[in-house]
């Protein structure tokens, strides 16, 4: 019994690791609420994300801020310009649904890819920001080009996103445990799908500064 509670048993190690991320979330949403701070709030909780499933050792607060800090106006940009995104293209769907006028069907598909590379890319932007140093616009490609060549971990992303808000929908009576990990948990599980090819990634520049 005395090895299970060890500070360095693996029961121990994951009880750690729940409450990293149930502070984690905490200071995330805290950090969206003025809105035009999401993107930093959200590169810095891909940041500690990656750090935690690395089991590298850091202080959520202080990792959490320095990322908030060092990314703060990078992400802001990219925040800012992928809302304006979303506001066109969700009010470009509103006016062929209103207006009483028959769009033909290839606007509409049109309009559908763009908005499934807008959504692609935010599923990975505040990442790439988050480990790679690099212009917005690189950024952007960059993000973009990782969520297409890692598809169906793009999809299972997107779906992992999504479970908090089908939980406040369908289940509110366990919403509590939506608001504990309703960043972070999606955050985390994402951060261990793209693990293992942003190592990749990391080796490739590390021997190409060499």
């Amino acid at each position: 019994m005395g090895g299970i509670f060890n500070l360095d048993s693996p029961l121990m190690q994951g009880l750690g690791k729940v409450a990293d991320l149930m502070i984690l979330n905490i200071l995330a949403m805290i950090c969206c609420i003025p809105i035009f701070t999401a993107g930093a709030s959200l590169t810095a909780l891909h940041y500690m994300s990656l750090k935690i499933v690395r089991g590298e050792e850091c202080y959520i607060m202080r990792g959490f801020f320095k990322s908030f800090k060092q990314n703060f106006k990078q992400a802001t940009i990219i925040w800012l310009l992928i809302l304006l995104a979303l506001l066109i293209l969700v009010g470009d769907f509103y006016i062929m649904k209103n207006s009483g006028i028959e769009f033909h069907i290839a606007l509409k598909v049109i309009i559908g890819i763009v908005g499934l590379i807008i959504i692609f890319t935010a599923t990975y932007v505040f990442a790439v920001l988050a480990k790679f140093d690099n212009t917005i616009k690189r950024t952007i490609k960059n993000a973009l080009i990782m969520s297409l060549l890692q598809f169906p971990k793009t999809i299972l992303m997107i779906i992992m996103a999504l479970v908090p808000v089908a939980i406040a929908v369908f289940f509110p009576q366990v919403l509590p445990i939506a608001f504990l990990f309703g960043m972070s948990g999606p955050t985390f599980v994402a951060a261990l799908l793209y693990n293992k090819f942003f190592q990749k990634l990391e080796d490739q520049v590390e021997a190409a500064n060499e």
